[in-house]
């Protein structure tokens, strides 16, 4: 409990981009825009994935989750944020910051075991074709994807003990979201236990997997050399590369965020730098996979064309409806 001459705090005060007013519109307008292409974009994937049998295989089976897992942390983050734009800041109930870290706790986690099962795909498309199909069929690939959901929901547990948590007189955060490093900087009770419980779900949920997926991609790169063929290597690079530029991007920034020492002007830097897996990375992975992907290509192909072939039925013969 707060002392008696504290105030209990309800409410949290985010400050979102402050000393960035006077730009909110053009921000606004430049998020909400990066808000649309993700959600369609990843909506794209998830239809192609589930209507076209001929994407029926392990990859696109974990592209597809890797891409609802997209879709659920951006709209966790940005219809918030582009609210604290037009506002300038917002006034947040205690209970909705927190649930709002749950979901980002949830719906990060699984983007890390996704990245990490894709990973272990590829090293077996490559190192060892002979037994992939053996190994990587489809009730296997669901098995996986239901095991990481399972997972995930074990290790964002360690919300319940944020919900312990007092914050008494400070109640603003520099931040667009409610974010676990800020809320543990306001908090007045103790948070020893709930720091050591974040750190120790971060290596497991967060560093084991991108460790997993380094070890992987040794294994692909010490392959690889030994190719001799060009067309060989090109094969083996067209593989992995599409997954490998979206591991980069978001591990790159959540190291750069959250492992980098905490002071005014880092703190300050991590704000803008969780942009980068909050909406870049989500923006990058369907463009990413289209363009790098033949049987994608052709699958949008195929539909842009049954709906031109529709909409012309449609005008020469408005009967048909």
């Amino acid at each position: 409990m707060c002392d008696g001459n504290q105030t209990e705090v309800t409410e949290f005060l985010l400050l979102g981009f402050k000393g960035l007013y006077k730009y909110k519109f053009l921000l606004f307008i430049i998020f909400l825009f990066s808000y649309l292409i993700i959600m369609n974009g990843n909506l794209l994937i998830i239809v192609l994935m589930s209507t076209n049998h001929n994407l029926n295989i392990p990859m696109f089976i974990f592209l597809k989750h890797l891409a609802v897992a997209d879709i659920l942390i951006t709209t966790t983050i940005v219809p918030m944020m582009l609210n604290i734009i037009l506002l300038d800041m917002k006034v947040v109930p205690v209970r909705n910051c927190i649930f709002q870290l749950h979901l980002f706790f949830i719906f990060g986690f699984i983007q890390c075991f996704l990245l990490a099962i894709m990973s272990y795909d590829r090293y077996l498309a490559i190192c060892s074709p002979m037994h992939y199909n053996s190994i990587m069929q489809p009730h296997v690939c669901l098995k996986m994807v239901f095991g990481s959901w399972c997972l995930d929901f074990v290790f964002s547990l360690e919300i319940v003990l944020v919900w312990q948590l007092e914050f008494c007189l400070e109640n603003a955060i520099d931040h667009f979201f409610c974010d676990v490093v800020s809320l543990l900087d306001l908090a007045t009770s103790d948070t020893y236990l709930l720091a050591f419980v974040d750190f120790a779900m971060s290596i497991f949920g967060g560093v084991i997997p991108f460790v997993l997926i380094l070890l992987s991609y040794f294994r692909i790169l010490f392959t690889i050399m030994t190719l001799s063929s060009t067309s060989g290597l090109r094969k083996a690079f067209s593989t992995c590369s599409s997954h490998l530029i979206t591991v980069c991007v978001y591990y790159g920034t959540i190291l750069m965020v959250y492992m980098a020492p905490s002071d005014n002007s880092t703190l300050s830097m991590n704000k803008f730098m969780s942009l980068l897996y909050i909406v870049v990375s989500p923006m990058m992975n369907p463009i990413i996979y289209s363009l790098r992907n033949k049987e994608i290509r052709k699958s949008i192909q195929q539909m842009l064309k049954q709906i031109f072939w529709l909409g012309r039925c449609t005008r020469c013969s408005p009967s048909l409806l």
